[in-house]
């Protein structure tokens, strides 16, 4: 186990681990080098120097900074965004639920956001703005009926909330199949479109919405996780320690499920990235703590490094990243489940 750090400046102290610290650190140059090489990637390739320069506006070549700057960097801020909500969502679920099948892919989170964007499409005739909007919604409702159906004897949490959330995510995928049944040929096309989860076409009207919400979540996730650390301890003996058990729990899940749904408002569902993104990140910092930040930066590198295998597959289309990812994913899961003797 890595050993603990304490840094304090007056009445305030944080601790950290030089193992997670540099681990982080591998993270974050991992996805800016997966980042310069996806700016580069497309009908018109660029090498990582003229990727720079037209980051940098210092290029010769106009083209290459238009193209950079209007199409694909918006396309990568997305999917950075998104692969850290995912990441960070993952943790957060896995914490609180002491298990590690506990994302919202598995939980049914996702497919409760999904059902939301469905309805607007499907029955609505909805917009961009309002397919992107009912996501959030829609999650945030579902998180409610889980933790609801879920409270025994005024507590909530472990694997009740998993098996709850497989629930309800069961019967959410039954919806989703008759409204696609109900909508006509391009209503149900459009949205078989959006489920399948794709960066493409991503403007800034998708990467500044969620990288607000994000930004607004961060602090939230960030000041309650000594107290979900305390929680995998068990909730009598988080009580003992002065923890609100059930206030910090809820709190947690309203945060991770804004967070799930702020990702599948922007990209769509995107499988796995919040079940493997904690786990790996657990593994490579050594870490006995909740992996927010991460976790977080796993996320992104999985997403980005998902997004480039699917544009230089050896195939005639490009596949959407949500495919990719539940191809990755289920391979993932598989493996999970032969060699843990826990699940």
């Amino acid at each position: 186990m890595a050993r603990a750090r304490v840094i304090r400046s007056g009445p305030f102290s944080t601790r950290w681990r030089v193992r997670t610290a540099l681990a982080c650190a591998l993270l974050a140059v991992v996805a800016g080098a997966l980042g310069v090489v996806l700016l580069g990637t497309g009908t018109l390739a660029f090498t990582p120097a003229e990727v720079v320069g037209g980051l940098l506006g210092v290029d010769d070549d106009a083209t290459a900074g238009r193209v950079i700057l209007r199409i694909r960097l918006p396309r990568l801020v997305t999917a950075i965004v998104v692969g850290a909500s995912l990441g960070m969502a993952g943790s957060i679920f896995q914490s609180i639920s002491r298990n590690p099948l506990g994302s919202p892919d598995v939980v049914g989170f996702t497919t409760g956001a999904a059902t939301g964007a469905i309805v607007q499409i499907v029955l609505f005739g909805a917009g961009p703005l309002e397919t992107a909007l009912a996501p959030v919604a829609a999650g945030l409702a579902t998180a409610v009926v889980v933790f609801l159906l879920s409270m025994k004897a005024r507590a909530t949490g472990g694997y009740r909330l998993v098996l709850v959330g497989i629930g309800v995510g069961a019967i959410l995928s039954g919806i989703n199949t008759v409204l696609l049944v109900m909508g006509d040929l391009d209503q149900a096309m459009s949205a078989q479109l959006w489920l399948a989860g794709s960066l493409n076409a991503r403007s800034w009207a998708h990467a500044v919405p969620a990288a607000v919400g994000f930004i607004l979540i961060l602090p939230i996730a960030i000041a309650q996780a000594r107290r979900v650390d305390l929680l995998e301890m068990g909730d009598d003996a988080a009580r003992q320690l002065g923890v609100p058990v059930e206030r910090t729990r809820l709190a947690m899940v309203m945060a991770a499920v804004a967070l799930t749904s702020i990702a599948t408002a922007a990209a769509g569902p995107i499988a796995f990235v919040a079940l493997a993104a904690p786990q790996l990140a657990r593994r490579v910092t050594g870490s006995p703590g909740v992996p927010l930040v991460s976790g977080a930066l796993t996320g992104v590198a999985l997403l980005l490094g998902a997004d480039l295998l699917s544009q230089r597959l050896p195939l005639d289309a490009t596949m959407p990243i949500g495919l990719t990812t539940g191809l990755l994913g289920g391979l993932y899961l598989l493996w999970l489940l032969a060699r843990s003797r826990r699940i």
